[in-house]
């Protein structure tokens, strides 16, 4: 089965998508914050469990391929329960600094006290990609995990990425994207079925998780993600599908 997308050309002036829905801009991020508050408490346990424990090796690899080094400087946006900055300030050690930061109280609140209890030094921040609090050109590597497509303007998000990511160093986007066409009516059935059903019987939820699956489909495919970049600022911009494109890896260079 393939669900019909609504035709993103036609969202009208101050509105922006929800999912499959229109809302305006001013209640976007208001309604995301909804949607991670509701699914805080068990998010990793659903992560486990709907990706059938691939987004863990997704993450791997994208922790590999920022090879944060000691000392270096490294932000983490939308970073949840922080499973990605955990590993970056453990990498970049005492001498580095490691921000994780997100708009969920709760989901940093989650994020804060796993560092706390594996001993790192991980700062965090609550803020907005589209305003992050820092100074042009400071830090090595940017990461933004399972976050951009929640974002209202995912292009000033983008350039606010760059614009705090240092020349020479990197930004990496790590996003559901466009799987291969094969693979395509057995996502959607997955997906639009199975996933908000299961979000209902473990999370109690069924609506955010029904969310999370229309707003996955709503993000643009890998080519047009690549072009938001080079257009952010990134002089050039590689990306690289995993498990047959249902994820894919950004990496935007900064000159």
């Amino acid at each position: 089965m393939t669900e019909k997308m609504p035709d993103q050309k036609n969202t009208g002036k101050n509105q922006t998508d929800f999912g499959f829905a229109e809302v305006k801009e001013t209640d976007k991020e208001e309604k995301v914050r909804e949607v991670f508050d509701s699914v805080a408490p068990k998010y990793d346990l659903m992560n486990d469990v709907l990706s059938f424990g691939m987004h863990r090796l997704w993450k791997h690899h994208t922790i590999a391929k920022a090879g944060v080094q000691k000392g270096w400087k490294v932000l983490d946006i939308a970073s949840g329960t922080g499973d990605l900055a955990l590993k970056f300030a453990q990498n970049a050690g005492p001498e580095g600094e490691v921000w994780a930061t997100d708009i969920n109280h709760e989901m940093l609140r989650l994020g804060a006290q796993r560092f706390r209890q594996e001993g790192v030094n991980c700062r965090v921040a609550l803020c907005d990609c589209e305003q992050l609090p820092f100074p042009d050109n400071t830090f090595d590597v940017v990461t933004v995990s399972f976050g951009l497509r929640n974002m209202t303007h995912k292009d000033r998000a983008l350039r606010e990425m760059c614009r705090v990511t240092k020349p020479g160093g990197r930004a990496m986007v790590l996003e559901f994207s466009h799987c291969d066409r094969w693979l395509a009516p057995f996502y959607d059935f997955y997906s639009f079925k199975f996933m908000p059903w299961l979000g209902s019987k473990i999370a109690g939820d069924h609506d955010s998780y029904e969310y999370l699956v229309e707003s996955i489909r709503r993000f643009p495919a890998q080519a047009e993600v690549a072009e938001l970049m080079k257009t952010a600022g990134f002089s050039t911009v590689t990306w690289e599908n995993l498990t047959f494109g249902i994820c894919a890896l950004h990496i935007g260079r900064k000159a």
